[in-house]
């Protein structure tokens, strides 16, 4: 079960970080339109991924905090159209879909993730991985508040919650604010 530590918050500069990254070498994997379906899950999220180049049923367990976040995933890499979607939906229902579009970059293990999410914003996730399953905790979050600081990402614009979550509160608030 991979670890990650994580940072997401909102970002109004996405073009002063592609330069930083630019300057510090990072590798661009490509931009991808992601639509991110969850499920019901008894415990965590449960997310099937589908894009260009990233298709993955993901369950994760993370705390709802701002700041560095530790995550516990399991990742089932799928195909496009495969057919999953649809059982999952039939079985146990969806919860929320996110449609965003993300562009991918890396340095080392390092994840960072400029997306722009449709009826939230924009946004950018910096994500340290332990790929090989034994990079301690301590060093990931060294990574992560390292690229905090080299992306002067201001900690009023970090958020706890997930894409999902921050959808069904913006929903609930305008159904609510419409219904009075």
């Amino acid at each position: 079960m991979p670890l990650t530590v994580e940072i997401k918050a909102h970002c109004k500069n996405q073009d002063k970080i592609r330069r930083i990254l630019k300057d510090h070498k990072a590798i661009f994997k490509g931009t991808d339109h992601q639509i991110d379906t969850y499920f019901h899950s008894k415990t965590g999220k449960l997310k099937l991924r589908e894009g260009n180049i990233e298709n993955t049923l993901i369950h994760y367990v993370q705390e709802n905090r701002k700041g560095l976040k530790e995550s516990k995933l399991t990742l089932y890499k799928t195909k496009p159209e495969s057919g999953l979607k649809n059982i999952l939906e039939k079985s146990i229902g969806t919860s929320c879909v996110i449609d965003k579009k993300r562009e991918i970059y890396f340095i080392d293990n390092v994840k960072f993730n400029l997306d722009t999410v449709k009826n939230l914003g924009k946004f950018i996730k910096i994500e340290a991985i332990d790929i090989n399953n034994n990079t301690p905790n301590e060093k990931l979050q060294e990574q992560c508040n390292h690229y905090i600081k080299l992306l002067e990402v201001n900690a009023k614009n970090l958020i706890s919650e997930s894409y999902s979550d921050l959808l069904q509160q913006n929903s609930l608030f305008n159904q609510i604010f419409i219904e009075e």
